[in-house]
C-alpha cells in the first residue's frame, strides 16, 4: 500500500493536522462562547465579551487561511497568527495590570490560563509550522 504524500505547501499534514485541530476547538469553543456571552449578558463585562469576539475571529481566520493553499493564504495565516499572538501577549497583560477591567474572563486573559495556556503556544506553535520548510514552500514555489 502506497503512503498518501502532501503537496508542496500543503499546511494539512503532519503537526498541521494537530494545529488545524486545535484551531477547529477553538473556533466552536470562542465562537459559541462570546455569541452566548454577548446575547445574555453583555452589560456585565462588555471589553471581556467583546474581547472574546475578536479572538473568535482572529481563530476563524486562523483556520481557514491554515487550511488552506498558496501565496495568499500564507500571507493570511501570517498576520493572523502574528495578530493572535500579540493579542495574547496584550491582552494577558493587560488582565494582569488591569484585573478590574477584566470581570470575566477572555480567552486571552491571563494568557490564556483558563485553557491551560493553549492560547499562548497555539500561535507560537502556527509561526513555527507557517515558517517551517513545508509552510515556506508555498510562497517560495509561488503557488497561489
Amino acid at each position: 500500500m502506497r503512503r498518501p504524500t502532501a503537496d508542496a505547501g500543503d499546511r494539512r499534514h503532519g503537526p498541521g493536522r494537530v494545529i488545524l485541530a486545535l484551531y477547529l476547538v477553538f473556533v466552536i469553543g470562542t465562537v459559541s462562547r462570546s455569541a452566548a456571552q454577548i446575547s445574555t449578558r453583555f452589560d456585565q463585562a462588555p471589553l471581556a465579551y467583546t474581547l472574546s469576539a475578536v479572538a473568535a475571529l482572529v481563530y476563524v481566520v486562523a483556520l481557514v487561511s491554515l487550511s488552506l493553499r498558496g501565496r495568499a493564504a500564507w500571507w493570511v495565516s501570517l498576520v493572523a497568527l502574528s495578530v493572535e499572538l500579540l493579542g495574547v501577549l496584550a491582552v494577558g497583560t493587560w488582565s494582569y495590570l488591569a484585573p478590574q477591567m477584566f470581570p470575566d474572563q477572555t480567552v486571552w486573559s491571563h494568557y490564556g490560563q483558563g485553557y491551560l495556556f493553549i492560547p499562548l503556544v497555539l500561535p507560537v506553535a502556527g509561526l513555527w509550522w507557517l515558517l517551517s520548510d513545508r509552510g515556506a514552500r508555498a510562497v517560495s514555489e509561488g503557488t497561489a
